[in-house]
């Protein structure tokens, strides 16, 4: 069990699944009672009067990923100083979070935050790890914004999650975990292919669409080798694709939908929002896949389309917000094909343009995602004290 002053925390990234319950076995006793006692964190929060002190904690793992992740996995050091901007009037803290948790537990101890602002998106460049964050803040009674950690354990296992959304009646594709090239996939052409546990389209291509046993082979090669983890095989639903931008507590709200547009891509390309399309601005894939608000759609499609978003959101688990991607098949069936919990915060991401359109603006929504975790913090305590 790691200690005060133990080596950070790794990753190798071995094909082993969730790893919520043995961070919550491991952290449990270093983060609540034993030799550190952080009992006297609610009661001095209760003491204090506004400006309210908030920790914007953000990964730093971006600094040792490969050069083909780096700019995707960097971009949560932006959105930390956006968010940080946009709460002038409070007393405010950016909290880089390394791997070694001992040394984030004893920054929260210094500064003693009313509520923590959590922007991690991975640990030693491991998805899996998110969910050790909110961990330690819950361990800590420490209100945090974003959902807790066990809606980031189910999101981060794709797989998993699909099957549990379609058992619960969303639609969502059916799909395989392939291991390694000679793994038989018996779901037919054509599908998609990608890593079964990164975010931000990391480990997408316009390659990931395959219509051959051959290039199903190369994929799953290049995937498993480059990323060590399976491959999520999939059904590649034609059709329109939307995102379903989800706001509130207790109960979501779906902003203004949002279609992505591939009408610009290049002959032949597929349709899809590949990593360059998200981070590369110059490149080809991003210039061919244009995000429009509010698109034409009959209100039957609209209400399709948001109901699929809102039971994956539930069923998921996810708190505060996150945003839903849905295919729409010519048949009219919304297929829920990723679920983004604590998604992108970024000013011009989707999240925050889709909020504008529904009268939003950034600084307005950050401060609306604190009173969230203020307001369910204090919630809490009444039921504690009632």
């Amino acid at each position: 069990m790691l200690q005060p002053g133990a080596a950070p925390l790794h990753s190798t990234r071995p094909d082993d699944g969730p790893l919520d319950r043995p961070l919550r076995l491991q952290y449990g006793s270093l983060f609540r009672g034993g030799s550190l006692d952080v009992t006297d964190l609610p009661a001095a929060r209760a003491a204090r009067q506004s400006p309210l002190r908030v920790a914007v904690l953000h990964n730093v793992d971006f600094l040792e990923a490969r050069p083909e992740e780096r700019v995707a996995r960097a971009e949560v050091e932006n959105v930390a100083r956006a968010v940080a901007a946009s709460l002038e009037g409070h007393e405010v803290a950016l909290v880089p979070v390394e791997s070694d948790l001992s040394r984030l537990r004893a920054r929260l101890l210094d500064f003693r935050p009313d509520c923590a602002f959590n922007l991690c998106e991975s640990l030693a460049n491991d998805g899996r790890l998110e969910s050790a964050v909110p961990l330690i803040l819950e361990l800590m009674d420490i209100p945090f914004t974003g959902s807790p950690p066990e809606a980031l354990g189910r999101a981060v296992e794709k797989h998993a999650l699909n099957v549990t959304l379609r058992t619960h009646g969303v639609p969502a594709p059916p799909g395989q975990l392939l291991h390694g090239p000679d793994d038989r996939c018996e779901l037919a052409f054509p599908l998609l292919v990608k890593p079964s546990r990164e975010d931000g389209s990391i480990g997408i291509s316009a390659k990931s669409v395959v219509r051959s046993q051959h290039e199903l082979r190369a994929v799953v090669t290049e995937i498993t080798s480059e990323l060590r983890q399976p491959c999520l095989v999939e059904p590649f639903i034609e059709g329109r694709e939307f995102a379903v931008s989800l706001l509130g507590w207790p109960e979501p709200e779906p902003m203004p939908l949002t279609e992505i547009d591939f009408s610009r891509l290049p002959p032949g390309a597929p349709h899809i929002v590949c990593y360059r399309a998200k981070w590369e601005l110059e490149s080809a894939e991003c210039r061919g896949t244009v995000p429009r608000v509010d698109p034409a759609l009959p209100d039957a499609a609209k209400a399709r389309i948001r109901a699929a978003a809102l039971g994956a959101f539930r069923i998921a688990g996810l708190r505060d917000y996150g945003r839903v991607d849905v295919r729409l098949s010519p048949d009219g069936t919304p297929w829920v094909i990723d679920v983004n919990p604590n998604c992108d915060l970024s000013p011009d991401a989707g999240f925050a343009r889709a909020a504008r359109a529904g009268g939003i603006e950034f600084p307005a929504l950050v401060r609306r995602l604190l009173s969230m975790a203020i307001s369910r913090s204090a919630n809490a305590h009444e039921r504690q004290t009632a």
